[in-house]
């Protein structure tokens, strides 16, 4: 994927164009800054969380109460990370049959056990912090094809999280 930024440019005494990329763009014409910079900015808004022992409905409450966020964090009892839980996901498991041309007993097996979030959660999610600079957080999400990263503290607790439209937004405003 590359962002890009066309602009003139005199190549030989013609009027050409030059590419630039939003990082080099942004390099440019100044710094980003570091994610707490972003969160100053930013209108604050609730993260879609729900807890590990969360039931299903609990689950698809919490995506249909998101309006910016495809994916809900997974939190124990201390509000740390634990793991995230994609709407890509939840579809394909409450929808298999649209997306398998058979029925898969073991696809049968997991969905007859799979009773809370922690059951439906993706481990090791793809973690930011307050200090991170937004230009590596950014290359981060692009290298890992992450679209949405949670903002952790110190132990782990989600505090915000972070798409990358807001991530558009910002550059926009920074640039």
């Amino acid at each position: 994927m590359s962002l890009g930024l066309v602009s003139p440019h005199r190549d030989g005494g013609t009027l050409g164009m030059k590419k630039r990329s939003v990082m080099t763009e942004s390099k440019r014409t100044n710094h980003i800054g570091k994610v707490a910079d972003f969160l100053k900015e930013s209108k604050p808004r609730n993260v879609p969380k729900v807890k590990e022992q969360a039931g299903v409905s609990e689950l698809i409450e919490a995506f249909v109460q998101s309006d910016h966020s495809r994916v809900v964090y997974v939190v124990d009892d201390q509000e740390r990370l634990k793991g995230i839980i994609s709407l890509g996901n939840l579809v394909r498991h409450f929808f298999f049959h649209y997306h398998d041309t058979h029925i898969d007993s073991r696809h049968l097996i997991s969905m007859a056990v799979s009773e809370t979030a922690k059951d439906f959660m993706h481990e090791n999610a793809l973690v930011a912090r307050v200090t991170d600079e937004v230009e590596d957080v950014l290359k981060r999400m692009i290298k890992n094809n992450v679209k949405e990263i949670a903002i952790v503290d110190n132990q782990k607790r989600v505090i915000a999280d972070l798409t990358i439209i807001d991530l558009l937004k910002y550059y926009k405003r920074c640039a």
